[in-house]
């Protein structure tokens, strides 16, 4: 009896010291594993590490301004395309509504309409856009990749046709340029707050509850009650708003409304970020949070390379190479969630 309990005690004394160490990286690694924007943040930490090593004025004051504009610009429009995606349809005209509202808004200005109202109408081609390919792709069940892309087009040539092809130069009080984008730290802000706003919509409201569902299952999100066709043109309507709202920002920073910006180069670095950062072009899941870290991590990708004097081509490789890692990644993880494993 006494033999069985001394041969017990050294056992049970010494078992937290065996298991200590692998709980704590159990429970790092489950944490991983229940949060997409977790891996991400530690690649963009790891870059800049790196950069700054290989490029001593990665980290310099105006070098960080540049990124964050760079990555502002991209994450109000990734947010955008992240509730689109999540609903399971996809935007590729959210790059020509980032140049077209900024004509709008200049044109109108020109009219006689107050910049403020001026701005909302820039806004408000936005929202019409996104209306119109809401409407289409669901009410006539044509597919957002052939809807988006046909408006890619329109818009595009009406931008031209409206703006002859030249840029404009927008003239506004200075209150309302440094409002409205008209510095990198109050381009930067913007995207945060867009960013948060959109997050808690997502996670904590019956909208981003909804959009979640219809795009994981639209046939039971309907079946439920979930008015999937107001949630799907709903997100769209968001989404071109937002591209608007980037364009705008834009002008007033550079002081120039450019018909060629944007576009196809803008909206497709929304939709990496997107990706990147943990959103599944399949629908049903993803995070505004991540999309922001991605535009961030792209920002770095971009900015470290050329300031490394490493080719443009070389970073579309990687693009290309960490858009298709992500996308195993996240399907494969989404898969461990669903199954209940743990790491």
């Amino acid at each position: 009896m006494s033999t069985e309990q001394t041969n017990s005690v050294p056992a049970s004394k010494s078992e937290p010291e065996r298991t200590q160490r692998p709980g704590i990286l159990r429970r790092i690694g489950r944490s991983l594993l229940h949060s997409r924007e977790a891996s991400i943040a530690i690649a963009g930490i790891l870059l800049v590490i790196y950069f700054q090593s290989t490029a001593p004025v990665f980290l310099s004051p105006s070098n960080i301004s540049n990124l964050a504009v760079f990555a502002a610009t991209t994450a109000i429009i990734a947010a955008g395309e992240v509730m689109v995606i999540i609903a399971g349809e996809i935007d590729l005209s959210v790059g020509q509504v980032y140049a077209l509202a900024p004509f709008v808004m200049f044109y109108s200005h020109q009219a006689g309409v107050p910049y403020l109202l001026a701005i909302a109408l820039g806004l408000g081609v936005g929202i019409v856009v996104g209306l119109i390919n809401g409407m289409i792709t669901v009410l006539l069940r044509i597919p957002s990749f052939i809807t988006t892309l046909g408006t890619f087009f329109f818009i595009n040539g009406f931008t031209l046709s409206i703006s002859g092809g030249f840029p404009v130069q927008p003239e506004a009080d200075p209150v309302i340029v440094t409002l409205f984008g008209g510095n990198a730290l109050s381009q930067f802000l913007w995207a945060v707050g867009v960013t948060v706003l959109l997050q808690f919509v997502l996670v904590k409201t019956r909208w981003g509850l909804h959009t979640i569902a219809t795009g994981g299952n639209p046939i039971g999100a309907a079946e439920v009650g979930i008015k999937t066709t107001r949630i799907k043109i709903g997100n769209f309507v968001l989404c071109s708003m937002l591209g608007g709202l980037a364009g705008i920002l834009d002008c007033f920073r550079i002081s120039s409304a450019d018909p060629l910006a944007g576009g196809a180069d803008i909206m497709f670095m929304a939709i990496a970020s997107s990706v990147i950062g943990g959103t599944l072009l399949t629908g049903g899941s993803g995070t505004i949070v991540g999309a922001f870290l991605g535009a961030v991590v792209l920002g770095i990708l971009k900015d470290g390379f050329t300031l490394s004097g490493v080719s443009a081509f070389t970073f579309d490789m990687i693009l290309g190479a960490a858009i298709l890692l992500t996308m195993l990644i996240n399907v494969h993880l989404s898969r461990l969630r669903a199954a209940g494993r743990s790491v």
